[in-house]
């Protein structure tokens, strides 16, 4: 009877290990797929990407798979109707429906630009 126990605990064991382990691999690659996006390696359409896998509707060539690029434009309504809430997308600010101010990086002073008086 003991070891029968001890047989269903540890089956018990490994299948909530195997379960857990299948989860996290499919979050993962769920989250790969969302970073990637699809361009002709002959670049016949410029710099044209496609969210999904697939051939080139021009020269018939695979689409090769790139990292998506990460876009530092932010934009933010001019009204601060949201506060300091910014979009990465321009658009209209939901609350007032003015256009979104594309912001401006901030430049990081150097040392020699420093004041000191």
């Amino acid at each position: 009877m003991k070891q029968f126990k001890m047989i269903i605990t540890m089956a018990i064991a490994v299948f909530c290990f195997t379960t857990t382990n299948a989860q996290s691999k499919t979050t993962t690659q769920m989250a790969d797929t969302a970073a990637m996006v699809y361009k002709c390696p002959m670049k016949c359409e410029g710099d044209k990407t496609y969210d999904k896998p697939g051939k080139c509707p021009k020269c018939g060539m695979n689409l090769k798979a790139k990292l998506k690029p990460v876009t530092t434009e932010t934009y933010q309504c001019p009204m601060k109707c949201e506060g300091d809430k910014t979009y990465d997308k321009a658009g209209k600010c939901p609350k007032c429906n003015m256009n979104l101010a594309k912001l401006e990086a901030k430049k990081e002073a150097t040392p020699h630009e420093h004041n000191h008086n």
